[in-house]
């Protein structure tokens, strides 16, 4: 893959998950870690979707001899815990993240924020908090990049906060048709065409919270490869903003020829995105 001489350094990427493990992986990169469910002070994660988003995103590929590696391999890690081990969080944990993000985000050099969460809560005034709290992130500058949700295939299956007109929404490219179709699909419950995007999402393999690497599928997976992509743009030029980040990625993006609603822009071409 060309133009790899960017790494993602300088960039910190928030990541809203079940928490990391200090995997071989991330070095020393763990910049910050904040526990919203149980308030233990050293990173951790006790179901390991968080570890293994967080190893498509920017391991550096330590433990693999170089075979498994992330996206961003230089960036800074903030692992932020707001689901539990069965993978479940609830609404108020993750809008105190956001806020911490923003309190914390000069500290840390936050530029990016990646949610492989989403709920397919249809309460109307928990769905708008989270829809105000992502937008809130979106407004202070930091690209927000989130999953489609696994809720596919049926129209009106993106979750919250994905379901945000502002911020950058994936789905699964090879997760679209057939038995694997499960991708998150628009329109939203405003009328937003959702995903923005593609980017592979089944059968990933990445990083272990045990230590070494595990396969999972998801548009979880896919996010992070957008996420890690964004963490290099930014080092490469660090006065992108997050709209023309967005339009960056529109630009760059390769038609599968499926509808708007269902593969967004197209599927996500790295090699393209960079030399924008």
């Amino acid at each position: 893959m060309k133009m790899m001489n960017y790494t993602g350094k300088g960039i910190g990427v928030a990541i809203l998950d079940t928490g990391i493990s200090p995997h071989p992986d991330f070095g020393n990169r763990i910049c910050a870690f904040s526990d919203f469910i149980s308030h233990k002070q050293t990173p951790y994660d006790d179901n390991g979707h968080g570890t293994h988003v967080t190893g498509i995103l920017c391991g550096d590929g330590t433990a693999s001899g170089g075979k498994y590696r992330g996206v961003a391999p230089g960036c800074g890690i903030i692992g932020l815990k707001v689901l539990d081990r069965f993978g479940n969080g609830n609404k108020e944990d993750v809008l105190c993240a956001f806020d911490w993000i923003i309190r914390h985000m000069q500290k840390y050099h936050i530029r990016v924020v990646n949610i492989s969460v989403g709920t397919t809560c249809k309460n109307g005034k928990e769905h708008n908090s989270l829809i105000q709290g992502v937008e809130k992130l979106w407004d202070r500058g930091l690209v927000v990049v989130a999953a489609a949700g696994n809720q596919g295939p049926l129209p009106g299956s993106i979750t919250a906060p994905g379901s945000s007109r502002k911020i950058i929404t994936v789905g699964s490219s090879d997760m679209l048709v057939g038995t694997e179709g499960v991708s998150g699909r628009g329109p939203t419950f405003e009328c937003i065409c959702k995903p923005d995007l593609v980017a592979p999402g089944n059968r990933i393999i990445s990083c272990s919270s045990k230590g070494g690497y595990r396969m999972k599928s998801g548009t979880s997976m896919s996010t992070p490869f957008v996420s890690g992509a964004v963490a290099l743009a930014l080092e490469k030029d660090p006065l992108l903003t997050n709209v023309e980040i967005k339009m960056m990625l529109k630009d760059s993006a390769d038609d599968m020829g499926f509808p708007r609603n269902q593969q967004g822009w197209g599927r996500f071409n790295l090699e393209r995105f960079l030399e924008l």
